[in-house]
C-alpha cells in the first residue's frame, strides 16, 4: 500500500511477452538493480515525506522508499523499450478536465508525427474510445482505486500498443495535480496542462507538478475575458519554481496555439533523433 496517495502499486513478474507489428511474440526479462539517474520520483517523493508530518515515520518512510525504487526500476525498463523502437514518450499531466484529449484529439489532424496514446482513468474507456473514433491509436488504462499511472501500469499498456508506426507516445495520466508528479512512469518528458477556469492559484499550490514539468501549456485561454486570470503573473509564478520551464498559451479553437505545442514537440523529438 502507497501512503502518500492511498493506493497500491502493480506487482509484476520478471520476464515479460510482447507481440511485435508482426504478431509475433518474443520476451525480455527486467532488470531489477538499475537505478534511472534522470528520474524525478525521488525528489517528489521525499518532498511529500518532509510536509507530511503523518509520514514521517520510520516504518512508512521504508514502506514508501521500497514501492519508488520498483517503480524506478520498472521505468527505467519503459524508457529503454520506447528508445530501442525510437519513440519519444511524453508525460501529460493536469487536473481533470484542463484539455488533455481534446488537445490530442486537435493534434491528430496537424501533427506532421505519428503518435499513440495510453490513456488512464479511473474507469471508463470514453477518452481512448475518442481518440480511437479520430483514428488515434490508443489504449485505456482503468486503475480503479490508484489515482495516478505507475511504470508497472504503463508497461502493461504497452503490451496492446505497437511502437514501431509511431514517433511519439503520449501518456495521458489520471487527472489530478499531486500524485502522477511522484511516479516516473519511463516518458522522456512531462507536459503539464492548466486551465484559465481552474484559477490562478494552481501553480503556487501544487509546486511538486509544475517542478518537474518541461512544458508547462496554460489551457482555455479563450475564456481569460470572463475569469479573473492574470497569465503573466502565472508564468513567472511558474519560473520561480522552474526558472528554465518552456510556457505555451494554448486555444482549441486556434489551430495556431496548437501548432505552436506540435512543433515544440517535433523539436524534441529531432533532438533525439
Amino acid at each position: 500500500m502507497c501512503k502518500d496517495c492511498g493506493c497500491s502499486i502493480t506487482d509484476h513478474d520478471h520476464h515479460h511477452t510482447h507481440i511485435d507489428e508482426n504478431g509475433n511474440e518474443y520476451t525480455h526479462t527486467h532488470d531489477d538493480h538499475h537505478h534511472d539517474d534522470d528520474s524525478h520520483t525521488h525528489q517528489a517523493a521525499h518532498e511529500t515525506l518532509h510536509h507530511n508530518p503523518q509520514l514521517n515515520d520510520a516504518k512508512t518512510i521504508s514502506v514508501i522508499k521500497k514501492i519508488l525504487d520498483k517503480n524506478d526500476q520498472e521505468a527505467h525498463h519503459n524508457r529503454e523499450h520506447f528508445n530501442e523502437h525510437g519513440v519519444l514518450a511524453i508525460n501529460l499531466m493536469s487536473s481533470p478536465g484542463s484539455g488533455k484529449t481534446t488537445l490530442l484529439e486537435k493534434m491528430g489532424t496537424l501533427s506532421p508525427f505519428k503518435f499513440g496514446v495510453i490513456e488512464g482513468d479511473l474507469e471508463t474507456s470514453r477518452d481512448a474510445d475518442r481518440l480511437t473514433a479520430v483514428g488515434i491509436p490508443a489504449v485505456q488504462i482503468q486503475t480503479g482505486s490508484a489515482c495516478h499511472l505507475d511504470a508497472f501500469m504503463v508497461h502493461k499498456g504497452l503490451h496492446d500498443l505497437p511502437l514501431a508506426p509511431l514517433d511519439v507516445c503520449f501518456i495521458e495520466n489520471v487527472g489530478n495535480l499531486v500524485c502522477p508528479a511522484s511516479y516516473d512512469v519511463g516518458s522522456h518528458l512531462n507536459i503539464v496542462l492548466v486551465s484559465i477556469p481552474e484559477g490562478e492559484d494552481k501553480i503556487a499550490k501544487y509546486p511538486v507538478m509544475f517542478r518537474c514539468a518541461d512544458l508547462i501549456l496554460i489551457t482555455k485561454t479563450d475564456l481569460l475575458p470572463y475569469f479573473k486570470y492574470d497569465i503573466e503573473r502565472e508564468k513567472a509564478e511558474a519560473r520561480k519554481i522552474k526558472p528554465n520551464v518552456d510556457i505555451l498559451e494554448v486555444n482549441i479553437n486556434d489551430e495556431a496555439s496548437i501548432m505552436r505545442v506540435i512543433e515544440w514537440i517535433e523539436f524534441k523529438r529531432k533532438m533525439r533523433a
